[in-house]
This record gives structure tokens, sequence and C-alpha cells, in this order.
């Protein structure tokens, strides 16, 4: 049985948005996410060529999600956000339909969205160090 302070992670994709996150980077180089807040992209994992968003000290990295390729995804969150989102695993998924238009997926007819769930006690124990 896996140890979970050794396997313990805030962020994971599935197969089906770490296929497109390929593509992406295949067509754009390489890309991340940032965790938007809301406003007028709602609350959606917003993905970017890599470094075209602005990361400050106001955020944080939650971790990176590998998609078989040799740079995994970074991944990113607003600290005032993280605060209300601690506690939470986050999976990063993909579903047909328009999302904002300043992610790189936009075009495609397709979004990427979070699913998330409670950290276990043991995950967020590990996490916490």
């Amino acid at each position: 049985m896996d140890d979970p302070a050794r396997t313990a992670q805030r962020v994971d994709v599935t197969g089906e948005a770490a296929e497109l996150l390929r593509s992406l980077t295949e067509a754009n180089g390489p890309v991340m996410f940032h965790q938007s807040g809301g406003c007028c992209d709602g609350s959606s994992p917003m993905c970017y060529p890599d470094g075209d968003f602005l990361l400050g000290d106001a955020d944080i990295h939650l971790g990176d999600l590998d998609i078989g390729l040799d740079r995994a995804v970074p991944v990113w969150m607003s600290k005032a956000q993280f605060e209300y989102w601690s506690h939470t695993h986050l999976t990063i998924d993909v579903v047909k339909g328009r999302g904002a238009g300043f992610s790189l997926e936009a075009p495609y007819g397709v979004r990427f969205l979070i699913r998330s769930r409670l950290l276990t006690d043991e995950e967020a124990t590990a996490l916490a160090r």
C-alpha cells in the first residue's frame, strides 16, 4: 500500500485532459495552469503558454501535472484563493462546451474544469509538512 506521506499531492489530471494538454503543448510550447478566482472566467483552471500569465508573491505553486512529456505542467493559484481551497484535492478534467476565451483550449469547443474532493486526514498531514 502506498504511503500517503510519499504520494500526497494537491493536483492531478484526467487522461482526457492530459491528452489535450499534450496537443496544446505541441501547438504552443510548454503550458501552465492558473486556477482562476472568478470574475469573467468563473472559477476555471486557465491554461496559458508558460510565462504568459505573470506570477508573483501572491501566487502559490500547487504542484505539477505529469502528462507524459519531458516537462510537467505547473499549476498555480492565488494565495488568497488557496486559503479557501487548502483542504481540497483538485483534478483537472476537460468537458465539451465553450469556456473562457483566455484559456488555450477555448477554440477547440472544450473547456478545462476542476473536480475537487476533500483531502484525507493522511494527505492533509503529509501536505502540511
